[in-house]
């Protein structure tokens, strides 16, 4: 027997949090879709520096739907340039601020289903702070996105200092009045919400959904993005590596003083030996390279607190519009 969800919306207020980059051809439907749930109070969309029609297509779904009677608002936050997802995420949260009971995040490319949100809201509902949106299958991400994926997922728990990320949840989630405000106070410059969302240590229930292809376009996150915030995220909740290189470097320094000895046992019993300019060489080489190494792990860590100290806004708006309540 199915289970009857039920939605008492009248009770709260629900924004939901969408950043859009180069939608034009999606964002029609996924508004379409949003509309036809009749459980949000705000839909709030961020174009991230889209070099394509987004903004317009989203002014002129607003300009239709101010004429109708609807009890959801339609706000575009436009931002002057692409300061990427998390900045965009960030900008909307800010914008809510705390006027709303629970707020929703999710993709405008329709590859996170608007359909189970009624049951991320029942959730929450029966007492969840945060409801994770947790995909069943990637059957839509290619065999090296797949593998990537669960690599990235072992490696990040092993190295992380706090938190275990679960495996095939993303951005999709609902968060409390609470949690919202705690991840607007976290304004750290290199921003990971799927570790920062957890971090905080709120209740999460899970809701399982069907990963489906994107509706219409290409994907703006290739292979050397995505390694670039997986390495990011994984610098952001460990300090791991630093003591990694560290114990490399200790292992090393053992190895050279005994083969230190070595040489010098062999200098005492059998004389100098002058053959070993390849190895020589070779021990060099492999030295150097991993002082560059650990240098380069200690630079990125250095950089960060530099461009943390800067204080630099995370987002600039170039405008906002928004549709009236009727």
């Amino acid at each position: 027997m199915t289970k009857k969800v039920l939605i008492t919306k009248e009770k709260y207020n629900i924004s939901l949090i969408s950043p859009c980059f180069n939608e034009e051809e999606n964002i029609s439907k996924f508004i379409e879709r949003i509309l036809a749930l009749k459980l949000i109070n705000e839909l709030v969309l961020i174009d991230d520096g889209s070099t394509d029609n987004t903004v317009n297509k989203i002014i002129e779904i607003q300009k239709k739907h101010s004429s109708k009677k609807s009890l959801t608002i339609i706000s575009l936050i436009q931002l002057t340039r692409n300061f990427g997802k998390e900045s965009a995420m960030l900008a909307g949260l800010d914008y809510i601020k705390d006027r709303y009971d629970a707020a929703i995040f999710i993709d405008a490319d329709l590859q996170h289903p608007p359909e189970i949100i009624p049951k991320m809201i029942s959730a929450w509902e029966h007492g969840a702070e945060i409801v994770t949106a947790v995909r069943e299958d990637r059957e839509a991400d290619t065999f090296i996105k797949c593998a990537s994926a669960s690599i990235f997922y072992k490696v990040f728990n092993w190295l992380a200092n706090s938190i275990q990320l679960k495996a095939n949840a993303g951005d999709y989630r609902l968060l409390n009045h609470q949690a919202i405000n705690v991840l607007r106070s976290m304004r750290e410059y290199y921003r990971f919400s799927k570790g920062l969302i957890p971090w905080t240590g709120f209740s999460s229930v899970e809701v399982s959904y069907h990963h489906g292809y994107r509706y219409k376009g290409s994907s703006s996150w290739n292979t050397i993005k995505l390694l670039k915030y997986g390495i990011d995220s994984v610098f952001s909740f460990s300090d791991l590596p630093l003591k990694i290189w560290s114990f490399i470097g200790l292992i090393i320094s053992s190895v050279s003083i005994l083969y230190s000895f070595v040489i010098l046992i062999r200098t005492i019993f059998f004389g100098i030996d002058v053959p070993g300019y390849a190895s020589l060489i070779v021990a060099i080489l492999f030295l150097g390279g991993v002082q560059l190494i650990g240098i380069g792990v200690l630079g990125d860590y250095i950089g960060r607190i530099f461009l943390n100290s800067k204080t630099r806004p995370h987002y600039i708006i170039r405008k906002l519009i928004c549709t009236d309540k009727q």
